[in-house]
């Protein structure tokens, strides 16, 4: 793991977590992988419609995250938004009933995979414009800021995303305004099909987030343990009204960039070597020596499939939407003749 560059000491000492919560946190990533390789299925066998962009290799980032913010705390996503709307809450039967486009889904299976969201839980959405989703969160800060509200909002962007302008705008918003947002970049490396370094001047994210003057802290995204205790760390600066905060997660995006890409353009052995990384197996070694039998997490890795497959199953079994729905939830100002 390298090591943790952070800009300040946040308030209070680092937790020490215990076995039985990161067995908790490890059951949440298991939920997540097991819901992203259904989907991957289902957009094979035609089931779901549009791309879908898996987050296999970076559960620990979302979970990690989210296991720190409140009910009634926001969230808002990127196109890889799957780990995010379950860590957060989201129900799985109703994601997968979205991703099918069936009555019951999310978003009434208008949204998709592309664009989950689930007000219920404070999951926001999930914007496929990078960069977007910055402003958006920013926004919802600058919302709660005005109505006096207790409650922060964590924004998740990819390390290709800190190259769009929108990323900028709303990371000078966040500061000048003083706002209480997190942004996590999930650092995967790659921006679609290219690696991010090739074409990414200066130091990275987290020096662009400084450039703002937002502290900003760069974590292995693939420990868990790690990326727990720092978002509780940050988290707290932001509750404590020291202004936005920036994480930085170094992880790796094993999938391509959507379902069908197949990953042609990284050198060979690449992901494979990789995948000696990944967050399951990294978290599952450390709890099965730190007292979790591996009879209970192989039984955890059981328990999510199982809960998976069973909402697949209700996705083919839910009913096809009425097609007038369609004319639902649109806003019409009505003909431009008359305005």
């Amino acid at each position: 793991m390298p090591a943790r560059k952070a800009d300040a000491a946040p308030p209070g000492a680092a937790r020490a977590n215990s076995p039985e919560r990161i067995f908790g946190l490890f059951k949440t990533m298991c939920l997540i992988r097991a819901f992203e390789e259904a989907a991957h299925e289902a957009f094979v066998e035609g089931h779901a419609a549009g791309s879908i962009h898996q987050s296999i290799g970076q559960e620990a980032v979302s979970t990690g995250v989210c296991a720190n913010l409140r009910p009634s705390d926001l969230i808002h996503s990127n196109h890889r938004g799957h780990g995010h709307a379950i860590a957060k809450g989201a129900d799985v039967t109703a994601m997968m009933k979205e991703l099918y486009g069936k009555v019951g889904g999310t978003s009434g299976g208008k949204g998709g995979s592309m664009h989950i969201a689930d007000f219920s839980v404070g999951m926001l959405g999930a914007n496929g414009i990078l960069a977007d989703g910055v402003t958006m969160g920013v926004g919802a800060a600058q919302a709660i800021t005005i109505k006096g509200e207790d409650a922060i909002v964590g924004v998740f962007v990819g390390d290709g995303t800190t190259n769009r302008g929108p990323f900028y705008e709303g990371l000078n918003w966040a500061k000048v305004f003083h706002l209480p947002v997190l942004i996590i970049c999930e650092d995967n490396q790659y921006a679609s099909s290219t690696m991010t370094k090739v074409v990414t001047a200066g130091g990275g994210p987290a020096e662009r987030a400084r450039a703002f003057d937002i502290p900003a802290v760069t974590i292995d995204g693939n420990d868990l343990n790690a990326v727990d205790q720092t978002a509780a760390e940050l988290v707290a600066r932001i509750r404590a009204g020291e202004g936005p905060q920036f994480l930085h997660a170094l992880t790796y995006r094993t999938k391509g960039h959507i379902s069908r890409d197949p990953l042609a353009y990284r050198a060979a052995g690449e992901t494979e070597a990789q995948w000696k990384r990944e967050p399951i197996a990294r978290c599952e070694a450390w709890l099965n020596a730190n007292g979790i039998a591996a009879s209970e997490t192989a039984a955890a890795r059981a328990e999510a499939e199982a809960l998976i497959a069973a909402a697949r199953k209700a996705a083919h079994e839910a009913p096809d939407p009425d097609p007038a729905g369609a004319f639902t939830d649109v806003q019409d100002h009505g003909s431009p003749r008359h305005a």
